[in-house]
């Protein structure tokens, strides 16, 4: 692949919500040319990553203390809706680096706070690899932080690695000698750090989601976050990294309704036995169609209404029932974002007809994006996590998933 990574000139800097929310429109309407292109040909969107960091917006949630705009979580998850129904890879990518960032917000020092906020603000990006395959479950973490002198040495293979061959730094999920799960952040050129484009998936083509091998990588002191504090505590970890992935399911509901009226008003034909000249005066279609923007709709209210949670936890000072109405807030967007995305994804072939299948259009993207990555965790356990809290006050477990 050819990788584009800036590494002299510095991003700029937003400076508040509305700011981000026109560079974030400006920037989707240049991503959406090629969305369709980069997906049928697989081809990594180095330029357009380099782009979007440079633009400033991975940089809108460091606090104003350590010179960022500090960004409420609403105006987070409207930037990642409107990236995502441009290109929903795109949107995915920085997940993980909004993820860091928020890590090192809550649990870092200070100097590891001005360290990597600086890092942030320059335009740098951070990749991920935190998930392993053939583990027990998610939280089998295999991947190892041992000591070495008065710094560490990590070992470990992981997968899902997105954006991580696009990124200067690459923060590492592992154990430590604890047990303990720590981030190690590791730059990208390394020694022992190997990262692999063999992402197969048949949705969410571009986000170079592949294989991150780690062997006897030097890690230094500073470079380590203690994560699991994060979980120790009421915080709202969890659902700033659920609000992000129900942000890009409802971008690509809303790419998916988008593609169905444009072809519907241009090319869909009436059905036979409705006697009527046009495809988009039928009323069936008309029913279906209202139906799914309704439900596109109500999922991008309570993604709004979500990230208000989350910043009314923040504003509590971390109060654990503010907190946890933050977490049972999200799990009802990312339950009704999943199922919008389903929903609109589907519903553009049945009412746009055979030949919105036709591989000229690839329409088939937005379904294959859905379907990949509301796959990212369970969404039938946001329900049962819904109605736990409501019918039993069970306050949700804590962790990166819900």
């Amino acid at each position: 692949m050819t990788s584009v990574i800036n590494t002299e000139q510095k991003a700029h800097i937003i400076r508040d919500d509305k700011e981000a929310i026109v560079i974030a429109h400006e920037l989707a309407a240049e991503f959406a040319k090629g969305d369709s292109e980069r997906d049928q040909n697989r081809r990594l969107p180095a330029e357009e990553v380099e782009k979007f960091s440079q633009s400033g917006l991975w940089g809108i949630t460091v606090p104003k203390e350590y010179g960022g705009a500090f960004v409420s979580n609403a105006t987070l998850a409207e930037v990642v809706k409107i990236i995502s129904e441009a290109d929903s890879s795109l949107g995915q990518i920085p997940q993980n680096h909004l993820y860091m960032v928020e890590a090192v917000r809550l649990d870092g020092t200070d100097e590891q706070k001005k360290f990597f906020f600086d890092l942030v603000l320059q335009g740098k990006r951070f990749g991920n690899a935190f998930s392993e395959i053939g583990t027990k479950s998610v939280t089998d973490v295999q991947t190892k932080l041992e000591p070495d002198g008065s710094d560490y040495v990590l070992n470990g293979r992981k997968y899902y690695s997105a954006g991580a061959l696009l990124a200067h730094w690459v923060p590492v999920i592992a154990s430590n000698s604890d047990g303990k799960t720590v981030v190690a952040f590791v730059e990208r050129d390394a020694p022992g750090l190997t990262l692999l484009d063999d992402w197969t998936s048949f949705g969410q083509r571009t986000t170079a989601s592949g294989t991150t091998i780690i062997e006897n990588v030097k890690v230094k002191a500073e470079y380590v976050i203690p994560h699991y504090l994060s979980f120790e505590r009421a915080t709202p970890m969890g659902a700033l990294a659920q609000i992000i992935q129900a942000a890009v399911d409802v971008g690509i509901a809303k790419a998916a309704v988008r593609d169905t009226i444009y072809f519907v008003r241009n090319h869909t034909r009436p059905w036979v036995d409705s006697n009527l000249e046009k495809g988009y005066e039928d009323p069936l279609t008309l029913y279906n169609l209202g139906n799914v923007q309704i439900q596109v709709h109500a999922a991008e209210a309570l993604l709004r209404r979500a990230g208000e949670f989350i910043d009314i936890a923040n504003e509590s000072g971390l109060e654990e029932p503010k907190v946890v109405e933050a977490s049972i807030a999200v799990a009802e967007a990312k339950a009704l974002a999943t199922e919008a995305a389903l929903l609109a994804t589907n519903k553009l072939f049945e009412l746009a007809g055979t030949k919105s299948t036709l591989e000229q259009f690839n329409y088939n993207r937005h379904w294959r994006n859905a379907r990949a990555h509301t796959l990212h965790d369970p969404v039938r356990w946001k329900y049962y996590a819904v109605g736990n809290y409501f019918l039993n006050g069970v306050y949700p477990p804590r962790h990166p998933w819900l």
